[in-house]
């Protein structure tokens, strides 16, 4: 039966791949064919080493004079403070003057849904030929748009070049370039991740008394295996050292050295099996909860002493981070937990998130849309007081080495939750190590999803072997990602 599905799924590849030749000539063909047909010529999926020089001349095919600078994005974390940084406005009042229409010249579209629900509403805005300029992306899906010369520009157009992100994470400008190794879009913020977890616990059941120590418990996924176990045996059953499945897979899959398609074909490599069973260990031992994420049982872990630590990016730590802690500042309710947290490294260097921006090939306004580009993502002064105002780990090393270095406080209530620690300072070597030249395909969100899927109905939960469970990871890929072969 798996075999006939996969065979059926090729079947109906073939013919797909019959209709894009007769049109391949067509420049406007959607993004999802212009992904597929990059992906399936990329080879290894690496990057021309060739140098994007930087120019400051904007192409003459670039518009320019436009009334209304209109920037777009899924809500309003990010963009209004950008735009106040950029124009030295204030950020107390920036996102109401946004959404009435009182910043002369910009106008921002806040479509007010989840990430996820973005790329649809950027596509309807792409059909009715609304303004547009620049919009934001999230990595999950960057590509889509990335890979299509219809709805992006090369940066070079604006005449930025490598040496505008000299101090960029590298993990951040793979993300942000095509299939063909061309810079699309930028991003202003670094989003690594580490662990965050209970002090007061790891002290009691690990007897790790420092962020030193508790990295040494749990520096790789050996050690974090028997720190997860050490800590099940020793609360009697009752607290996981991590959050979630989901959580864990978010830091593990940074690991992966091998692309998820290869010669259009996906790879499953022994990394894929070692995380499976790594993940059983500690579903088994109770290392992981079973809690869903973003749940409200998710987050109660952290207050209830069920588990001890949560896989956490940059961005994390003044959202769920401080839920976990049980703490609402604006209600000022301090916390149950609050002030008994800190943060490690983890076993691996990850990211979890980050935002892409990119610019509209039919913008208008090629001399804002630069500018603010610059401002946000290179110009290291811009970049140093948004740092501390928002506060943001921002896409710049030698930024934040001296902001960590001169022992900065970012935000004093996520510091004092960690006892004082310099909570950025843990995650600068983990954003410094993430790897992904060669590593980022098209459509890495959708077989990541598949993956630990098929991983915990059928290895943790159904009690199927390593050859069933693959079985069903390729059947979910055949369905859904029917570009690609799956054998």
């Amino acid at each position: 039966m798996n075999t006939l599905k996969r065979t059926l799924a090729l079947v109906a590849t073939l013919a797909m791949a019959a209709t894009a030749f007769a049109s391949c000539g067509d420049k406007n063909d959607s993004s999802a064919a212009t992904s597929d047909n990059t992906a399936a010529n990329s080879g290894d999926n690496s990057t021309p080493d060739v140098p994007a020089e930087s120019t400051g001349q904007i192409a003459d095919s670039v518009g320019k004079g436009g009334d209304t600078f209109t920037v777009a994005a899924w809500n309003a974390d990010d963009v209004p403070f950008l735009i106040a940084q950029w124009k030295g406005l204030s950020f107390d009042s920036i996102k109401d003057d946004l959404a009435n229409d009182k910043v002369s010249g910009i106008k921002f579209i806040n479509f007010g849904v989840g990430g996820g629900d973005a790329a649809e509403k950027y596509d309807n805005l792409f059909t009715s030929g609304d303004d547009l300029d620049v919009y934001f992306c999230e990595a999950d899906w960057a590509l889509k748009y990335i890979n299509d010369d219809s709805k992006t520009l090369a940066l070079t157009d604006l005449g930025l070049g490598d040496s505008d992100f000299a101090n960029m994470y590298k993990y951040t400008e793979e993300i942000g370039k095509s299939s063909s190794g061309i810079r699309k879009g930028v991003s202003w913020q670094a989003a690594a991740g580490g662990f965050y977890y209970r002090s007061d616990l790891a002290e009691q059941y690990l007897g790790a008394k420092t962020p030193a120590e508790m990295q040494e418990k749990i520096g790789d996924w050996t050690k974090f295996v028997d720190a997860a176990k050490t800590v099940s045996e020793q609360s009697g059953g009752k607290t996981a050292l991590a959050d979630t499945l989901g959580g864990l897979w978010q830091a593990y899959a940074c690991g992966r050295t091998t692309p998820w398609v290869k010669d259009n074909t996906l790879q499953i490599d022994s990394f894929c099996e070692e995380f499976a069973n790594t993940a059983k260990e500690l579903w088994d031992c109770g290392g992981i909860t079973k809690n869903g994420q973003w749940t409200p049982e998710w987050t109660a872990a952290g207050t209830n002493d069920t588990c001890m630590g949560y896989f956490v990016s940059t961005w994390g730590f003044g959202g769920f981070a401080l839920q976990a802690t049980g703490h609402d500042e604006e209600a000022g309710i301090e916390g149950e937990t609050y002030g008994k947290w800190a943060v490690c490294q983890g076993p691996t260097p990850f990211y979890w998130g980050g935002t892409w921006i990119v610019v509209n090939p039919k913008t208008d306004n090629g001399e804002e849309a630069r500018d603010f580009i610059l401002s946000a993502t290179s110009n290291e002064d811009q970049m140093s007081k948004y740092a501390v105002a928002k506060p943001e780990y921002v896409n710049n090393s030698a930024v934040m080495d001296s902001l960590i270095s001169s022992n900065t406080v970012f935000n004093e209530t996520i510091t004092n939750n960690l006892g004082g620690q310099n909570f950025y300072a843990e995650l600068a070597e983990n954003a410094k190590n993430i790897n992904f030249n060669g590593l980022i395909t098209p459509y890495d969100a959708t077989i990541k999803t598949a993956f630990i899927e098929a991983v915990k109905d059928n290895y943790l939960d159904g009690g199927k072997s390593w050859d069933d469970t693959v079985e069903a990871f390729k059947d979910k890929i055949a369905e859904q990602v029917t570009a690609i072969n799956v054998d």
